[in-house]
């Protein structure tokens, strides 16, 4: 019986990582907005998001419920990433400069991968040579594996032979949720800040 429960969990698993590889790839494109393309869906019984619980820059706990009646863009990396991430945020903190009045319906976050070096006072001094609108959070290493599973995150360490330090491997993509917290889309990696801030419009200016 405990064979049989694992061989599921494995194809549940296989699944969902290849559904997810048809994104990264771009065998399932995103539109010029962001969008999935028509006709194409999330992997069946996947959804992404949920309850979280985490807390602030200046060590004070953040849950969910905190971003409701805003429009959440989020964004999961880490402080020490050498690339990708400040390429993001940058891309993320540009766009909301194009929304113009229209950004204070959104709440842009970043949650770190890396908490054991990202602690709140480090991620609050990173967050804040993007943009004053970007709220960093961390939480314990539990805590962080939560909301991994809860938005699909792929995280993992990889260690170095040559020095003490190490990077993060992590999955690169811009969750956006609605004010009640339920999923709307994503944007991929590469995405301009031009058409995450038309995105974003058409969704928070029809929504208002």
């Amino acid at each position: 019986m405990m064979k049989l429960i694992r061989w599921v969990a494995v194809a549940a698993i296989v699944v969902l990582v290849a559904g997810w590889a048809l994104v990264w790839a771009g065998v399932v494109r995103l539109g010029p907005d962001g969008r999935l393309s028509a006709g194409v869906a999330l992997p069946a019984g996947v959804s992404i998001g949920g309850p979280f619980a985490l807390e602030d820059t200046a060590g004070k706990p953040v849950t969910d419920a905190s971003f409701h009646g805003k429009w959440l863009l989020i964004y999961f990396g880490y402080t020490f990433c050498p690339d990708v991430c400040p390429t993001e945020l940058q891309t993320v903190a540009n766009a909301l400069d194009l929304l113009g009045p229209v950004a204070d319906q959104v709440a842009p976050v970043f949650v770190t991968v890396d908490p054991a070096r990202d602690t709140p006072a480090a991620l609050g001094e990173y967050v804040k040579m993007f943009s004053p609108r970007l709220v960093g959070l961390t939480g314990s290493a539990a805590q962080i594996a939560d909301i991994e599973r809860a938005y699909r995150v792929y995280a993992e360490r990889v260690d170095s032979k040559s020095t003490t330090d190490y990077l993060m491997n992590h999955s690169s993509f811009i969750y956006l949720m609605d004010p009640a917290g339920h999923f709307s889309t994503l944007f991929r990696q590469g995405s301009s800040a031009q058409d995450i801030a038309d995105a974003l419009r058409a969704r928070v200016g029809h929504a208002s």
